[in-house]
């Protein structure tokens, strides 16, 4: 008898585990896209998992792949720098919404400047990019740092991959350079005139980090995580800035989330006195009718905890957090995401 009551509560806690195995299974939900906003995604799922037990994987794979992903169903949700039109969005049966607000920033590597000591505007930087300025010491760049010692070729450095943070860079150069809009354009991906590809904003960090003289641009975490020297720019407003969480959220104070359809505010080349030229928001893809409603459900309670409890690790981060009056109008675009019968799934 004592045997087979051994042999029961052996059964049972096998039960249990296989239950709570299933469990987990069930509420790992995944993601994939932007380079931009990974570092503090990782941050949350790490957080969000300690505080639930529910695992979130993200792939960062750049917000190109990232929107593929989701239009082909293969993850719960897609991220993107690149926010799609209203009608892309119809089109595909997505709904989009704002988590993160962060900045890209050019940054540089050259042993005789400081972080943040050079100074270069818009215009200037397009025409690097452009491969029209070719050396540290053009008269364009020494104008702009009297001082400054100044020497050797550039290597211009870019993303080789679909990307939202290259949309973010391309379309403020598109708005301070007329032969930047008519050469290049603007879009995820573009044909460089000048420069060596990386992936990811980790492949340009690390291609600035090797390259004497290089130039390249990152979304701003990666910028401190690497030690990368960035460079101060000159704002639609004249003044010189540096990027940081003040300068974030000074450009993107006048959104007009509301009234843009699908959210898809762009706010590079803001006006404001300590506006940062390059700032820009990270969007989240979700199917409207998903074929897995409770996937989605469970994305959105991860969200829904990081715009209320991950505001702290954003600004250690240097993101901005969305404030209170925008998570609002995000909690309205969560109610069109509905299962089969059209009730909401959250």
């Amino acid at each position: 008898m004592r045997f087979s009551h051994q042999i029961l509560g052996l059964a049972a806690a096998m039960a249990v585990s296989a239950s709570a195995t299933l469990t987990y299974a069930q509420t790992t939900i995944t993601g994939a896209g932007a380079t931009f906003p990974f570092p503090i995604y990782a941050k949350w799922a790490d957080e969000y998992k300690k505080a639930t037990g529910t695992a979130m994987n993200y792939q960062s794979i750049g917000s190109g792949g990232g929107i593929k992903q989701i239009q082909a169903k293969t993850v719960d949700f897609g991220a993107s720098d690149l926010p799609l039109t209203a009608d892309v969005l119809a089109k595909d049966g997505l709904v989009q919404f704002p988590a993160i607000i962060g900045g890209v920033v050019p940054v540089t590597n050259m042993e005789s400047v400081k972080p943040g000591e050079l100074k270069l505007t818009g215009p200037v930087l397009a025409d690097i990019f452009l491969g029209k300025i070719k050396t540290w010491n053009d008269k364009a760049i020494t104008d702009l740092n009297p001082g400054l010692k100044l020497d050797g070729p550039i290597t211009v450095v870019r993303r080789s991959d679909g990307s939202g943070t290259t949309f973010l860079f391309v379309d403020y150069l598109a708005k301070v350079s007329p032969e930047w809009k008519s050469k290049v354009g603007v879009g995820a991906a573009v044909s460089w005139p000048e420069g060596v590809g990386g992936k990811g904003n980790e492949g340009v960090a690390q291609y600035v980090q090797r390259i004497k003289g290089s130039i390249g641009y990152v979304e701003y975490a990666y910028a401190k995580k690497n030690k990368l020297d960035h460079i101060a720019m000159k704002n639609k407003d004249g003044q010189f800035v540096q990027p940081e969480e003040a300068s974030f959220i000074a450009a993107s104070a006048g959104a007009d989330w509301k009234n843009t359809p699908g959210m898809a505010v762009v706010l590079t080349n803001q006006p404001g006195a300590k506006s940062w030229p390059m700032t820009g928001a990270s969007f989240i893809l979700m199917h409207a009718k998903p074929a897995k409603p409770e996937s989605s459900r469970e994305v959105l309670k991860f969200f829904e905890w990081a715009l209320k409890n991950g505001q702290k690790s954003a600004a250690e981060l240097e993101y901005v957090p969305l404030p209170p009056a925008t998570v609002s109008l995000i909690q309205g675009e969560w109610k069109k995401i509905t299962d089969a019968s059209g009730k909401a799934v959250f």
